[in-house]
């Protein structure tokens, strides 16, 4: 691999070095080629042939630079101080096979010196959940973090029960969190202009061509948020904890806790247990990047140059940059150009959903076995358990919207609105039932729904032989959907 570790040139406040307290008895997980394959760690024999000793923490490479970085944070909203790696190490950073500099971070590798009240470890529950999610989003075309893999042990971990400790080695394009300012502008202020600096010259080198880079690059990381939380809308994922330390700098998914996909179409859907007032609703996503953003940004007025009505300037474009990809990619959705019919009709079809709980994934699949129904059988068949759950008035709103919804097809080139919605709708999403399958045979030593799973989420928008009608099939409409656990 392409080592270019720069975090750890930065001033020794910004981090602590240590290595990792290994796992006892570590056993194989899952481990992902295809990351492998883009980082060149295939590539490497030493690499190959002692992962299980390196996620577990017993193999330290010489190439690696282990530390636990500092940050802040503001979560459910209010000024929760210093936090920071509390159970991740990063460990290396590497440029990949298209040169883009990445993160290999170690999830689960004990404490260090921000574990504040915790252990320092992760269970094998939710290291499979974050393992197959950050895969989930990346083959959708979300920007997301991925992993090479997971470990599992013996060494056990108290959360609710004793359970297995395991241990992932996350990727991602940067690690550096909204957090990392925060704790910044608290706790080393003199460090800001470094540290910020850094930032553009390491992940938006390109803003260095501006007459001023530094707004330059807080609009950008403005967009690239409202990008993200767009794509999340669009496929109906809920993150679940948008703490400002769980956001980063470059736009793309981190730190995957009580996350959820979207079943039965409900806007107001809380799928974090610990969520009590629901500001981490889906509905309330974008609001809350807004909030992030806003509290984030006052805090570069430090620097020269940066005032209040500048940084109103850089937060400015977010709601439309958020708009326009959402309501873009809605159009896309329908197989429909970016035009006000079409997103009238789309608004329409949002609000049968939520009327009658229909299956966002499902429903909006099933529109290719109303459009082109000779090649899409498995789409038709999807259609007809949609519109059975309908009611005598639901359906007549059905029929009444399909008739226009055709008409405004006609507009389109055929095969260009089909491909646009094989392409913008998934068969398969991580539902959490899919996520708990896979947890409970792991959990007795069986791995193999695990690789299934993994497998079928890697072709998300291709309908597989490997899959199964559970795979597919949502709650009962009077089920509440399942709400998830930040313990992990």
């Amino acid at each position: 691999m392409r080592y270019q570790n720069t975090y750890v040139n930065l001033d020794a406040r910004l981090y602590h070095k240590q290595p990792p307290t290994p796992l006892d008895n570590p056993r194989v997980g899952h481990f992902n080629t295809q990351v492998a394959e883009q980082l060149g760690w295939a590539q490497d024999d030493d690499l190959m042939t002692r992962w299980v000793d390196i996620f577990a923490g017993h193999y330290v490479p010489a190439e690696f630079e282990p530390l636990a970085m500092a940050y802040a944070g503001h979560q459910f909203g209010q000024w929760a101080g210093q936090l920071g790696d509390g159970r991740g190490l990063l460990m290396a950073q590497v440029r990949d096979n298209n040169d883009k500099l990445q993160d290999l971070h170690l999830k689960g590798i004990g404490l260090t010196p921000y574990s504040r009240m915790g252990d320092g470890r992760a269970v094998l529950r939710s290291t499979i959940r974050e393992y197959l999610c950050g895969h989930a989003l990346t083959q959708l075309g979300i920007p997301s973090s991925n992993a090479l893999g997971f470990v599992v042990s013996d060494t056990s971990v108290r959360r609710e029960r004793m359970e297995a400790g395991a241990a992932l080695m996350r990727v991602a394009d940067s690690h550096i969190r909204l957090g990392h300012i925060e704790w910044i502008a608290s706790f080393a202020p003199d460090l800001l202009g470094e540290f910020t600096d850094y930032m553009i010259d390491t992940y938006y080198p390109e803003c260095r061509d501006s007459n001023t880079p530094v707004l330059a690059f807080l609009t950008a990381v403005v967009e690239r948020t409202a990008r993200m939380i767009a794509d999340w809308q669009l496929i109906g994922f809920a993150h679940g904890v948008m703490n400002t330390d769980n956001l980063s700098i470059t736009g793309s998914t981190l730190d995957f806790g009580p996350f959820g996909f979207m079943e039965r179409f409900d806007p107001a859907w809380i799928n974090n247990h610990s969520d009590h007032t629901g500001r981490y609703a889906y509905q309330n996503q974008p609001a809350i990047g807004h909030w992030n953003l806003n509290v984030w940004l006052t805090h570069f007025m430090r620097l020269e140059g940066v005032t209040r009505e500048t940084l109103a300037d850089c937060l400015a474009p977010y709601e439309a940059t958020f708009m326009q990809h959402y309501q873009q990619g809605l159009c896309r959705k329908l197989g429909l150009p970016h035009e006000k019919e079409s997103l009238s009709l789309a608004f329409e079809w949002l609000t049968l959903l939520e009327d009658n709980l229909l299956d966002y994934t499902n429903s909006f699949r099933a529109l290719l076995g109303l459009v082109a129904p000779d090649e899409h059988p498995y789409e038709q068949q999807l259609l007809a358990t949609m519109t059975a759950e309908l009611t005598q008035e639901a359906q007549k709103a059905w029929q009444d919207w399909s008739i226009i919804y055709l008409a405004q097809l006609e507009l389109v080139p055929f095969e260009q609105a089909v491909n646009d919605m094989r392409t913008n709708n998934p068969v398969y999403v991580l539902r959490n039932s899919m996520a708990q399958r896979a947890i409970s045979a792991a959990e007795q030593g069986q791995f193999e729904e695990v690789d299934r799973v993994f497998n079928l989420l890697a072709s998300p928008y291709d309908v597989q032989d490997i899959a199964t009608e559970l795979d597919t099939t949502p709650p009962n409409p009077n089920a509440p959907q399942m709400p998830i656990s930040c313990s992990s």
